[in-house]
């Protein structure tokens, strides 16, 4: 039997979710005609397979009333975009009804991540209360986020069906599955989500889409000191070329590693790990593999995209939370792996104990800190609160008293900085926040450095030894002379010290340790900056 077929418990959930739908929607179906495409005729036009039966019925998304005859009655109650989380548990969860439970509850909806982290720096008695972007209060913390980081998540409200790679913010379902709008005809909804749809997010903060794609951005100052060849995104901001990632090169998409059971949240209870994926998964994979047989119930609606004829004893390759990657073809000699946009397989190399000098020593490490070609960095803000006038409110969705001003420079890119996640892990940070807060609530300015933990997605060619071992922006110090005097290591940074004695892209020094060394993450301490540097013989 090939995979092409649909299992009988497939078939038993497609029957269930059809009895359903015609249980709502059939009284509409049966007695009315639909009236909606004597004035929307291109409209039924380019919907996918799975939503066809919309030609006959479009308020099963829309709602309204399609046996009306006038445009009044027709749009009474009319929802123009059906996706958005204010309107998906009653139109999209019809049919998707754990997609919506599980993006509803995971963080690219609540952004309880941000919140939490935000309150933990900004405002640290307030950082246990539970909060997500939907229940903020009026705080410093929480007005930074309302008006500086809100627009992000997926509840923001999509009121115009324009796609914008760089500026498109929320729209719930539609944030990843409307992909293009041709002409006057229907939006294309799809599962083959394309990159642009990570875009607009993910350029920000982190900056991991535009690392993906060799964007490295820089401001004004920074670009004249550096005569480069630069490009500017629509929204004005400048960007440097760098290296792009090497899956980037390869051809691949945001899809072809992350899985849309992670993205939707859909394997809770199963992993804490927000990401449903990792670098073994695909290049050193020792879990189990799974057959059509032994196929997962709450998988089975995988089988019919599986993108190459496979037999049932054919084994595929799971994440460590037991998603099934479908799309990576395990029957040759070297796996191949089928690009979810389309495109010639791409040979997938087997990473090997081998293939790393002194394995031992080296496997607290993880993939990203000897990999990760480069870093996005921002040395410098000035975050200042003005009561005085107006900015528009994310969670309010309107403009409310007092304005945030954002000051950034030193904006660019450079090496990866390594520190420690937790006792046995060593992965790469970049300067998070290196800020100076104004806000009335403090008797005088904040200065704030935090460094964070990112993959950062500009996988490349291992590093050299020396590039980690001898590098002092690697070992956390910042760019600068780092060199053994007399048995003593000294340290000479190039960059100016800032109002907490150390240099401005620093995380910590030779001289002082004002962090935890049992809190995490942290920097390395002297010693261990000590151990790394005389590891390797100059």
């Amino acid at each position: 039997m090939q995979t092409k077929a649909i299992t009988t418990a497939h078939q038993t959930t497609v029957l269930v979710l059809l009895v359903a739908f015609f249980l709502l929607f059939g009284p509409f179906i049966n007695v009315y005609a639909n009236e909606c495409v004597v004035c929307h005729v291109s409209s039924v036009a380019h919907l996918n397979k799975q939503h066809q039966f919309a030609q006959q019925t479009c308020v099963a998304c829309h709602h309204g009333d399609e046996s009306a005859s006038s445009e009044s009655v027709a749009h009474k109650g009319l929802i123009t975009s059906p996706g958005n989380l204010s309107n998906a548990e009653q139109i999209c969860a019809i049919c998707h009804p754990k997609h919506v439970r599980g993006v509803t509850k995971g963080p690219m909806h609540t952004g309880k991540h941000i919140v939490r982290t935000t309150r933990e720096i900004l405002q640290p008695d307030f950082q246990h209360q539970s909060g997500s972007f939907q229940q903020l209060g009026h705080g410093l913390a929480d007005s930074m986020l309302r008006k500086q980081c809100a627009s992000c998540h997926l509840g923001h409200e999509r009121k115009r069906q324009q796609p914008d790679a760089v500026t498109d913010r929320g729209g719930g379902c539609l944030a990843c599955h409307l992909n293009a709008l041709p002409g006057n005809l229907h939006p294309i909804l799809t599962r083959k989500v394309e990159d642009a749809r990570c875009f607009g997010c993910h350029s920000r903060s982190g900056r991991i889409s535009m690392s993906y794609a060799g964007l490295a951005e820089v401001d004004t100052i920074a670009a004249a000191y550096e005569p480069v060849s630069l490009a500017k995104l629509p929204d004005g901001r400048l960007v440097q070329r760098m290296n792009p990632d090497i899956h980037h090169q390869a051809g691949m998409a945001c899809i072809d590693c992350h899985t849309g059971s992670g993205l939707m949240n859909l394997n809770t209870g199963k992993t804490t790990n927000r990401v449903d994926i990792s670098c073994s998964d695909c290049h050193a994979n020792n879990n189990a593999r799974l057959t059509i047989d032994n196929w997962p119930q709450q998988h089975q609606s995988m089988l019919k995209h599986i993108p190459f004829e496979a037999s049932n004893n054919q084994g595929f390759l799971q994440t460590s939370s037991g998603t099934p990657l479908i799309h990576i073809d395990t029957s040759k000699d070297t796996l191949l792996l089928y690009p979810k946009l389309g495109g010639t397989p791409k040979p997938i190399p087997t990473a090997k104990h081998t293939h790393l000098p002194r394995f031992n020593e080296h496997e607290k490490l993880s993939c990203d800190s000897c990999h990760a070609q480069w870093i996005p960095t921002c040395l410098g803000c000035h975050m200042h609160y003005d009561e005085e006038g107006k900015q528009w409110d994310y969670a309010e969705q309107q403009f409310t008293p007092g304005v945030w001003h954002e000051q950034r420079w030193n904006t660019g890119s450079g090496p990866t900085t390594l520190g420690k996640t937790d006792e046995n892990s060593v992965d790469v940070f970049l300067p998070g926040m290196i800020m100076t807060l104004d806000h009335p609530d403090l008797d005088n300015s904040r200065f704030i450095r935090r460094f964070a933990p990112i993959s950062p997605h500009t996988t490349g060619s291992a590093r050299t030894c020396a590039a980690c071992h001898h590098s002092s922006t690697t070992l956390g110090l910042g760019k600068g002379k780092l060199q053994d005097t007399k048995g003593q290591i000294r340290f000479d940074p190039e960059m100016e010290k800032l109002v907490d004695g150390l240099p401005a892209d620093a995380w910590t020094d030779l001289h002082q340790q004002n962090f935890n060394e049992s809190s995490y993450p942290r920097p390395f301490t002297n010693h261990e900056i000590e151990q790394i540097y005389r590891a390797l013989p100059h």
